[in-house]
């Protein structure tokens, strides 16, 4: 969600390469290849399992697609690795060194984790242009520069964005106006100018057109490399036409994990999900 990488800046947290794990001033080790490292993850709400003994690793670049069935707890692990949510056992590291498990949600945007929510969160009555003007100022103290005048630079910054993700020609629309695709693709843009590390997007293509969706699974794919994403879905058509590796969460744990045409013909995964 837009709130959570606005939060730390908002309260004029660390700018630029220094906030978001860069390799620069201690900046982040993914030297073993990955960037996020579950093991053994529970966490247990009123003695209910949300997850159970859950370990998860996502490499550098990685564009990861998340299915499972309603309640096996997809959202308490993104809770988790956002630090919604403390586990009760286990470990969460960002990088070799970031013990997520230790930091706040604001801590852990600066750190270079940023997540999206199903439902869109930008400013409706602030023009498309503006909105991306507000997220990258977001990157210092906002309440000084939010009135400071653009540089040349960071207009072509925040044009270059809205051509990424096909925004270009409604600028100076309000964000109100915009289609709940374009919301969505609004949203995203946000986040990406604030240049995490990794991504967490939930059911990013929920009431989208078929079009949109064809839209954003090319979005995704442009973004795997440079941004590390983690995205959590029930399309499933939407799924196969971007992922490379699959995790199916059933009851709070990992059920399978590979190629998604292996994991499609998984008999434990067509009983318990693909099936239904």
């Amino acid at each position: 969600m837009t709130t959570i990488a606005f939060t730390s800046a908002l309260d004029g947290g660390p700018s630029g390469d220094a906030a978001f794990g860069h390799v620069s001033s201690g900046g982040l080790d993914t030297s073993h290849g990955a960037i996020l490292y579950l093991e053994n993850v529970s966490v247990s709400f009123d003695g209910f399992q949300a997850l159970k003994d859950l370990s998860l690793s996502i490499d550098v670049g990685e564009l990861r697609c998340v299915i499972g069935p309603n309640g096996a707890g997809k959202t308490t692990m993104m809770d988790v690795i956002t630090g919604k949510t403390r586990p009760d056992a286990g470990s969460a590291f960002f990088g070799q060194t970031i013990d997520l498990t230790r930091l706040t949600e604001a801590e852990i945007a600066q750190a270079g984790i940023g997540r999206k929510f199903q439902k869109p969160t930008i400013f409706e009555q602030h023009s498309v242009f503006e909105n991306l003007e507000l997220a990258m100022k977001a990157d210092k103290r906002v309440r000084r520069t939010l009135f400071a005048r653009l540089s040349s630079e960071e207009r072509d910054r925040i044009a270059a964005m809205l051509e990424r993700v096909r925004l270009a020609e409604s600028a100076d629309r309000p964000a109100g106006l915009l289609s709940h695709g374009q919301k969505q693709w609004l949203e995203i843009a946000m986040l990406l100018m604030q240049e995490p590390k990794l991504l967490l997007l939930d059911e990013p293509v929920a009431g989208m057109s078929d079009e949109e969706t064809e839209r954003t699974a090319d979005l995704f794919l442009s973004l795997a490399g440079k941004h590390s994403l983690v995205v959590v879905e029930h399309d499933m058509a939407f799924v196969a036409s971007i992922a490379r590796k699959v995790t199916v969460l059933h009851e709070g744990s990992v059920l399978a994990e590979g190629p998604h045409e292996q994991v499609q013909n998984d008999p434990r995964v067509i009983e318990v999900y693909l099936g239904r």
